[in-house]
């Protein structure tokens, strides 16, 4: 059965890290299309960052540029995300999200917090 585990994510500090990672099982990870997405009270869900099959390109939100990197690895199925100079807007919950074609699954979500 597919299965979308994140973890990773918690309280941080104004500009402080953290790392999420998320685990993937039950399809063929190589061929999916990986993103994070979040969501943060009362707003939509955005996505944050992508990376292709094979992890040779990757897209970012503006709101993230220069202090998130997306990677993958598809020897152990997972995507990270590394998350730098966190600001109390990154407040969300956190989703990772495989697509391939029509096929979207998604993670149950890990919650960052950013405040002092």
């Amino acid at each position: 059965q597919v299965q979308l585990v994140e973890s990773g994510g918690g309280l941080v500090q104004p500009g402080g890290s953290l790392r999420l990672s998320c685990a993937a099982s039950g399809f063929t990870f190589s061929s999916y299309f990986m993103s994070w997405y979040r969501q943060a009270p009362g707003k939509e869900r955005e996505l944050v960052a992508a990376i292709t099959r094979a992890g040779g390109s990757t897209h970012y939100a503006d709101s993230v540029k220069g202090r998130f990197t997306i990677s993958r690895d598809n020897t152990k199925n997972t995507v990270s995300l590394q998350m730098n100079s966190l600001k109390p807007e990154d407040t969300a919950i956190y989703y990772c999200n495989a697509k391939f074609i029509s096929i979207d699954y998604w993670g149950q979500g890990t919650q960052v917090t950013v405040s002092s």
